[in-house]
């Protein structure tokens, strides 16, 4: 066993999540090697615990434990040639400094416990393009969640692209359908958000609760959270098409936030049930038929400067199958709604 090392995040490493610090630096390490060093407060970031999904950045002083010595890396695994095919495929846009990517619902965005191996993450060997390194994921969506996604092809543009997002220089636009018509019809929802008691399989697994917001400041790891909706068209008092925007950006937030106000997201058996009613909650998620059991939320649209030209580029993911053969039994069209509907209340 190696002994406790402490080493800084180096410039030239940029800014990112502790887990991929770890297994750059350390690749025989397995992501729930990582984790559990997080969990039981083995690694230190400035001398404070650390969290896996926790973000470093050049400067930082990290406390490695010690390590098992002698052990192989794992072995490089070669791409299945349909995995390539599909990740290539769902290639938006790209140019010499970045990727969008149209992430298919029900891929995970990274690995980690109760993902298994096959993740956006880890199809990146097929988004080089001639490149000598795979792309970097720039943030995250959820396993069921789809649509933009962005990657970066150098640590210097995910370190840009990374300040955008965390400084809400960037305008995201997400596509749901919920249960029932929100009332008013507009709105912001401004619930904070603390994780439920209890270990999650990794950040699918966990579940977070919804916080009052005069009760946020006393109650303990609650975060303020925002999220804007507008109703753009709805089916009597049944189903509502959503455009969503998430101010702030904490886990599961605008699944948790529709859910909290009666409206939850279609198929979202995690925060409203499976089934077409709740006692007491209004509509469930569940809305049986024709209607697909997927999680009916799409991140629609990613407004963001380039980090390099500095142009102002706008991303638009066409809709996940499940959710484009529900637009077509409800006879809704895409061309009917305004691209940005809080533009005018702005």
């Amino acid at each position: 066993m190696s002994g406790v090392q402490t080493i800084a995040v180096e410039e030239a490493e940029g800014a990112q999540r502790l887990d991929r610090w770890f297994r750059r630096r350390f690749p025989q390490l397995t992501q729930g090697a990582v984790e559990k060093m997080c969990r039981t407060g083995q690694v230190r970031v400035d001398g404070a615990r650390a969290k896996a999904s926790d973000r470093v950045a050049p400067g930082m002083q990290i406390r490695v434990p010690p390590l098992p010595e002698g052990e192989a890396p794992r072995p490089a695994t070669r791409l299945a040639r349909t995995d390539a095919e599909m990740i290539r495929a769902a290639v938006l846009w790209m140019d010499e400094h970045m990727i969008v990517l149209n992430k298919p619902a029900g891929l995970p965005s990274q690995g980690g416990s109760g993902q298994g191996g096959r993740h956006v993450d880890g199809l990146t060997e097929a988004l080089m393009f001639g490149y000598k390194d795979p792309p970097k994921l720039v943030h995250r969506l959820d396993k069921d969640t789809s649509g933009v996604l962005l990657l970066a092809r150098t640590d210097r543009v995910a370190r840009g692209l990374s300040e955008a997002l965390r400084h809400r220089e960037a305008r995201k636009i997400y596509w749901a359908v919920v249960a029932g018509v929100p009332h008013p019809k507009q709105g912001s929802i401004k619930f904070g958000l603390v994780k439920a008691p209890g270990r999650g399989r990794g950040g699918e697994g966990e579940k977070m609760l919804a916080v009052h917001p005069a009760k946020i400041a006393e109650t303990e790891g609650a975060k303020r959270a925002q999220t804007d909706y507008f109703t753009l068209w709805f089916l009597g008092s049944r189903l509502s098409w959503m455009a969503l925007e998430p101010v702030t950006g904490r886990t599961h937030q605008l699944r948790a936030h529709m859910a909290e106000i009666g409206h939850p997201i279609l198929g979202d058996g995690k925060y409203g049930g499976s089934a077409a009613d709740n006692a007491g909650d209004g509509w469930g998620a569940g809305a049986g038929g024709e209607l697909s059991r997927k999680l009916h939320l799409h991140a629609r649209s990613l407004a963001i400067e380039h980090p390099v030209t500095k142009a102002m580029l706008t991303f638009n993911a066409p809709l996940p199958e499940h959710m484009a053969r529900t637009w077509k039994l409800l006879d809704w069209k895409e061309d009917d709604v305004p691209a940005d509907p809080f533009a005018a209340i702005r």
